[in-house]
């Protein structure tokens, strides 16, 4: 069940893309945001609609958040690939924005993209003004200073350091990058329905970091014909990883023991919550 709702959840949001970029003029930093918001494995928008169906929030309401966090995701990829940062030619096994386009519309798509996913998030289809405005916070708050770009910097850090850094550490850092949108997805049915987040929380915080180590044992033993981007580039550039302080047995086992704690942080939902627990499962069973 959870992978055909994966599928359809996906389709829907391109569905919703599709129409949303239908109006915009046919330019290249338009033509660099429909092409950055193609395809993925739509993981972080499923989290969004799949917790607002825990909630009975209609999928109506729910669609333009989902919207908004894979616009996001898309902004920091965009941004991640360029030259200035990873400097990565492949996504998704195309080529990246900056390498399709330029640097300038690259760095105007992903702009674009931040501003729209908080554009998504105040619409009033969405809900009261007072959930919009926890929408938008929160947002804000997951994807500034406070959480994904603040993850981001000191991943930029850690490649100048003196030394390695430790698990203490590169868990901390892995909670903002990757982690923070993560939880914000899981946590957005919850703030649709005004309910309790801190179940979701709890699941998200330990889905994030098992999807960050399922990401290193990728570039160890992943292909890139699979993966879609270069692997190997971790190990290359001496960066410490889950993989490099746990070795991979030790990062597979840590990624199950995670899945185990987001599973257990659902049971106040009961049977409601198996696709999210079956979510958890496919992060680290995932090849790409």
């Amino acid at each position: 069940m959870f992978r055909d709702d994966l599928i359809a959840d996906g389709a829907t949001i391109q569905a919703g893309f599709d129409a949303l970029f239908a109006g915009y003029p046919d330019l290249p930093v338009v033509q660099g945001m429909r092409y950055a918001t193609h395809g993925g494995k739509r993981l972080r928008g499923f989290l969004v609609l799949e917790t607002a169906r825990l909630h009975g929030v209609d999928p109506v309401r729910a669609l333009m958040p989902a919207l908004a966090i894979e616009s996001i995701h898309a902004y920091s990829l965009v941004h991640d690939d360029m030259p200035c940062m990873d400097n990565d030619a492949l996504r998704r096994g195309l080529p990246t924005v900056h390498v399709k386009w330029d640097e300038g519309t690259a760095l105007l798509v992903g702009d674009a993209l931040q501003a729209l996913g908080f554009e998504l998030v105040t619409r009033p289809d969405v809900g009261p003004a007072e959930v919009r405005a926890d929408l938008a916070l929160s947002l804000a708050r997951a994807s500034g200073a406070q959480g994904m770009v603040l993850g981001q910097a000191l991943d930029i850090a850690a490649e100048s350091a003196d030394t390695p850094l430790t698990l203490p550490e590169i868990t901390a850092l892995q909670q903002g990058k990757t982690g923070a949108l993560i939880v914000w997805a899981a946590e957005a049915g919850a703030r649709l329905g005004q309910g309790d987040t801190q179940p979701l929380r709890s699941y998200a915080e330990a889905l994030g970091l098992a999807f960050q180590i399922a990401d290193d044992v990728l570039d160890v033993t992943g292909d890139a014909a699979m993966v879609g981007k270069a692997v190997g580039k971790d190990a290359a550039a001496g960066k410490a990883t889950f993989v490099s302080l746990l070795g991979l047995d030790g990062a597979q086992r840590r990624a199950a023991e995670l899945v185990d704690r987001a599973c257990d942080a659902l049971s106040v939902y009961g049977d409601g919550a198996e696709n999210l627990k079956q979510a958890a499962r496919f992060v680290i069973s995932r090849q790409n």
